[in-house]
This record gives C-alpha cells, structure tokens and sequence, in this order.
C-alpha cells in the first residue's frame, strides 16, 4: 500500500477567457484509467461543439499510467503542458480535460502551452487538493473504568478519536498516523498503567486539504 500523496479532493471546473477563447479546465479524482476516461468522454459529449476538448491523467501508485491529447491542437501546445502541471504539483490519480471555443485570435505555440497550463493550474485549485495520509487503526480494549480518562486524554491529543464500541470491555478505536504507532502504544500503556489491550485492526487513508 502507498503510504502519503496528494490528489484532487473531488470535482472541481474553472473557465477562464484569453484573447477571446474559452478555456473550461475540468477536473476530477480518477484511481484507475477507466474512471479517467469515462470522465474525459463525458465532457467531450457535454462540449460535443467546442472546438477541441483537451485531456491529460496520471493515474496509479508510481504515476505509471499517464495520458495526454491534444485533441487537435499542434501537437506538444496542450496535453503535455497540462500533464506537467500534474507532475510540477505531484497529483496523483488525477484527470483534466480543458474545452475550448476558439475566439477568432491565434495564441501561437507558446501561447498555447501557457494557457492550458494556466486553466489547468486554476482548475485544480477550483477542485482542492488534498494529501491523504495512511494512518492505522488502533483499538484500545479497556476496563469501564478507565474510559473517563483514556477517552478525554484522545481527545485532547492530536490523535483521533473514531469510535467507542461497549462490549463486555470498551473498545476505542483511535485512527493514528503509520509512523507513530509505537508511540501511541507505549502513551496508551502509561495512561493505563498496562491495563490496555492495543492492536492494529485496519489501515485506512485520512485527507487533509491542502
């Protein structure tokens, strides 16, 4: 399993107007090539009249699907440039199509080149980024009358607290960052003067905006 990386929050556009072309950035979270292209074709139907509907994605744990298309556009002028905003900003799992109305003014290569950069650039801001951080979950089995304390003291801690099952123990489940596994044992072993059963049950990906 990866461990921390950044991607898209969720779905995010943004149209922004450059010597009187429209360029609408679209982007999305894809985590396999299918999603990515099912995204890409549903705004190419959506756009079926503009006049080029340009993509790029990444997609996999080591980047090892990336696409781009120019879709019409000299070659080199759009795909790629917005493929690097994806690897200049490290996303991963990741899908953008910029539509564009051409406004009558030619932009030239490197014109071209800064303008999907840019809308690119916007889009993703419009969509949010996020590093999603692998934590563990932990499961603190305790006696009933250590709740009162084990419960306030995570939640007073930076660790968070997800859960409490009531069984014939309490079962607290906590969800801590993989690199301080040890250190959430050992701090749960002294506030409990050994009295706490810990484990790792699952692991699981935590977001935080960027």
């Amino acid at each position: 399993m990866r461990n921390d990386y950044k991607t898209i929050k969720g779905y995010g556009e943004k149209e922004i107007v450059i010597s009187k072309s429209r360029f609408i950035a679209y982007v999305n979270r894809a985590e396999t090539e299918e999603e990515a292209i099912e995204f890409i074709d549903s705004i190419k139907k959506k756009h079926a009249n503009a006049t080029h509907n340009c993509s790029c994605y990444m997609v996999g744990e080591h980047d090892q699907i990336q696409k781009a298309n120019d879709d019409g556009e000299p070659s080199g002028t759009a795909g790629v440039p917005m493929l690097e905003v994806l690897k200049k900003q490290g996303l991963k799992d990741t899908v953008v199509v910029v539509t564009r109305y051409f406004g009558g003014i030619k932009l030239g290569g490197g014109g071209l080149i800064r303008a999907y950069g840019k809308a690119t650039t916007e889009g993703i801001d419009a969509a949010q980024v996020v590093e999603r951080k692998l934590h563990h979950v932990m499961k603190v089995s305790i006696d009933y009358t250590w709740l009162g304390k084990v419960e306030n003291e995570v939640r007073n801690s930076h660790y968070t607290l997800s859960e409490i099952q009531y069984a014939e123990a309490v079962e607290v489940i906590v969800d801590v960052l993989k690199d301080e596994e040890e250190q959430f044992t050992e701090w749960i072993t002294e506030l409990t003067n050994g009295q706490a059963t810990i484990a790792c049950i699952d692991k699981k990906f935590v977001e935080f905006v960027v």
